[in-house]
């Protein structure tokens, strides 16, 4: 009876052996391997471009959007934009409670899309993000009058300089909130594309905006992301639709 039990007991112990050393190299959750699943709250950014017949129409529209998304529950911040440079380029920034309550506006999101579709040049790209660095008052609350400036900046590196990025970020974004005319610097964080970095700022007017790209410490950090990027630095800047 022994001799025929030890064939199975042999393969049982192999079995074992080999499952050990496998589960020693699964990654843990939030390892190297990526960021932790993002948990809220959640960061939206919207592009999407029409024909500059469509200019108006297409601003008008997103006003009437901002207005009742920022009545919806769960949502904590909502700025609609419109390119400086070129006008019938807009985007949307949301700010979201959990996805649970983004997942609730959904079909808002699809109405819109469904009204524009006829006036797009380019459709809705939508970005879902998580915060790295954020401070500063709700989007689209930010104190001050005039004219302010936002500015958003899709910033993407190579995988293997994700990290030291982040940090340069950081270090940007602090020096950056101390700055005269600064209203908000945030650094953001693209789900499933971890060396995607957004960044969104909103300054007091062109001059102070001007006045941050050619400070000492944007200079320094300019030069050294230029050998970490993957893509050309992406900034544009915006005009709020009030």
């Amino acid at each position: 009876m022994a001799l025929r039990l030890w064939p199975v007991l042999s393969i049982v112990l192999a079995a074992a052996a080999m499952i050990g050393p496998a589960r020693a190299q699964m990654p843990a959750p939030g390892s190297a391997t990526g960021p932790m699943p993002n948990t809220g709250p959640v960061y939206i950014i919207t592009y999407f471009e029409v024909g500059d017949a469509a200019t108006k129409p297409a601003a008008d529209a997103l006003r009437q959007f901002a207005a009742a998304t920022r009545k919806e529950d769960g949502n904590t911040g909502f700025v609609a934009l419109e390119e400086i440079a070129r006008p019938a380029r807009f985007a949307t920034v949301e700010i979201w409670r959990d996805k649970p309550a983004l997942e609730a506006h959904g079909a808002a999101v699809a109405a819109l899309r469904d009204k524009l579709q006829p006036s797009f040049a380019s459709p809705f790209d939508i970005r879902t993000n998580a915060g790295l660095s954020v401070a500063g008052p709700a989007i689209g609350s930010e104190p001050g009058g005039g004219n302010p400036v936002y500015v958003l900046t899709h910033v993407d590196v190579f995988p293997a300089g994700k990290d030291q990025t982040i940090e340069l970020l950081k270090q940007l974004a602090e020096a950056s909130r101390k700055e005269a005319g600064n209203l908000r610097f945030d650094v953001l964080q693209q789900d499933g594309r971890a060396n995607h970095l957004p960044l969104l700022e909103a300054w007091r007017d062109a001059p102070a905006q001007n006045a941050h790209a050619m400070a000492e410490h944007t200079r320094a950090f300019r030069a050294k992301l230029v050998p970490l990027q993957g893509a050309l630095y992406d900034e544009r800047l915006y005009m709020k639709l009030q």
